[in-house]
């Protein structure tokens, strides 16, 4: 769970008290709300779209044994199909409008009116997409190292830990700063203190944007590097037979950590506009919020998750090849061609 989040009510994690979230009720205009559920259709939209695409793509990645050999990334897609399911049903069930009451009401809040399992799943991808980048720098830079280091049982355990580590604090997170009020959730507001939601706040962008993002550039600013020397190696001694198996495997590679370049590029693109509004709002003026800008840079966000699909379909060769062969024309074409093949082979055959 993250600053960014929302309740019906309440729009940005300011440290309040009960008394201060009734009176923030009276403070709620009829275009807030109208916003609010164009937004929430809108997110329900992305989110079913971006479901459909992962899906897909997990389906191809599985069909191509790519699921075994990239395993991270094959999290990662895991990781954005979870996020758009979540997006989708935590929408929907706001768009009800449920009063809660009883013990029902307050587990209906924490786990999902909060938005908690939603952003279980978005901060796992983002543990998991730095775990790549590591991952990738490894391999390439240092393949020795990496070939020891990264073990099958590292992976595997790399992967469950974005999941332990994202529900953990997101859990304790949530239990900690949220609460029913007047039958409704109030999401990651009830701070024991501002200085307690500064302090969160900050570390959150920190953690996510100031440490995150120099990772990813010095890690495939050095990956670039390795991989451009070693193709300026092999145009240098090209050796028959030999280079041919070279240059398939670099093209793999390199295939690799093209798409994976252009999603971190994404997520810093589509994550950073409502990581640094919020930071600005608090810590310049809370009468800075804007509705309308809010919403624009928080769909953003969520576009990211739902928009990844599609640069793995148009970058990453192994699912590209599967996705086009479901595609009904193309199955035609192939299957004309193999049998004009049988024919070809079948002629030459008794000719013969």
């Amino acid at each position: 769970m993250t600053e960014e989040s929302y309740s019906t009510t309440s729009h940005l994690s300011v440290a309040m008290t009960t008394t201060d979230v009734a009176d923030e009720e009276a403070m709620i205009s009829s275009s807030s709300d109208g916003a609010t559920v164009y937004f929430q259709c809108a997110v329900v939209v992305i989110g079913v779209v971006g479901a459909a695409a992962n899906a897909l793509i997990l389906y191809a990645m599985i069909a191509s044994d790519q699921n075994k050999k990239y395993l991270l990334i094959f999290n990662q897609n895991l990781c954005d199909l979870c996020s758009c399911l979540l997006l989708v049903v935590t929408h929907a069930v706001s768009l009800c409008n449920i009063y809660l009451t009883g013990t029902l009401g307050y587990w209906l809040c924490m786990i999902l009116l909060s938005e908690n399992l939603l952003w279980c799943a978005i901060d796992a991808s983002v543990i998991n997409l730095l775990s790549i980048t590591v991952e990738r720098y490894l391999k390439v830079v240092y393949p020795a190292l990496g070939k020891k280091l990264l073990r099958k049982w590292v992976i595997y355990s790399i992967a469950a830990f974005a999941w332990i580590a994202s529900i953990t604090y997101n859990m304790v997170f949530v239990f900690t700063t949220s609460g029913v009020v007047h039958g409704v959730c109030y999401s990651t507001v009830l701070y024991m203190s501002p200085l307690a939601n500064l302090v969160n706040t900050i570390w959150y962008f920190v953690s996510s944007l100031v440490i995150v993002v120099p990772i990813f550039v010095f890690c495939y600013g050095h990956i670039l590097a390795v991989i451009r020397r070693q193709a300026r190696i092999m145009a240098g001694h090209s050796v028959p037979g030999l280079s041919t198996a070279q240059t398939q495997s670099q093209h793999i590679q390199s295939n690799v950590i093209k798409t994976m370049t252009f999603i971190i590029a994404f997520y810093v693109i589509t994550w950073m506009p409502i990581k640094c509004y919020y930071l600005l709002i608090m810590l310049v003026n809370i009468n800075f919020f804007n509705t309308a800008v809010y919403y624009i840079t928080i769909f953003m966000g969520f576009l990211y998750i739902c928009a990844n699909p599609f640069i793995y379909a148009t970058k990453f060769d192994p699912v590209k090849r599967i996705l086009v062969g479901l595609i009904p024309c193309k199955k035609s074409q192939q299957a004309g061609v193999s049998v004009n093949m049988t024919t070809t082979r079948i002629a030459v055959q008794t000719y013969n």
